[in-house]
């Protein structure tokens, strides 16, 4: 399967899911939560992997969060259906029958909604701090 918004491979039994829009700190677009989606679900089905990694490109981000430029141009109603999608296709991520880690490589939402879904988290060279930079 081909995808624009993610990295997506398996090698002796670990899945990487990069996110790849690194312009936009990786934030979560509907594009991207529909490639997620289908990695997701390849990897519910395939027996053969055991574990999956999950982090971002460039240096700077992880993951911002979700898009808003994207949420911006949504009205309530859509706006809430694009955010009650991704929840659920994220918490898709704690509930597969294999460890999930997040290799987390930057800057990462305040409320580390794809963070909090993977069991282990790694976080090499990186300080922790609260919404608020302290």
């Amino acid at each position: 399967m081909t995808y624009s918004n993610i990295m997506f491979e398996t090698t002796d039994g670990i899945s990487t899911i990069t996110f790849n829009r690194p312009k936009a700190l990786n934030a979560l677009n509907s594009d991207l939560l529909g490639e997620l989606d289908r990695a997701l679900q390849e990897i519910n089905g395939n027996e053969e992997i055991r574990v999956l990694v999950l982090t971002g490109t460039g240096e700077k981000a992880f993951v911002a969060g979700a898009d808003i430029t994207e949420l911006a141009k949504l009205d309530t109603l859509s706006a809430k259906v694009f955010i009650n999608k991704g929840l659920s296709i994220i918490n898709k991520i704690a509930e597969l029958p294999i460890p999930a880690i997040a290799a987390v490589n930057g800057f990462f939402d305040p409320d580390g909604t794809v963070r909090h879904r993977c069991g282990q988290r790694f976080c090499p060279g990186w300080r922790f701090g609260n919404r608020h930079g302290l």
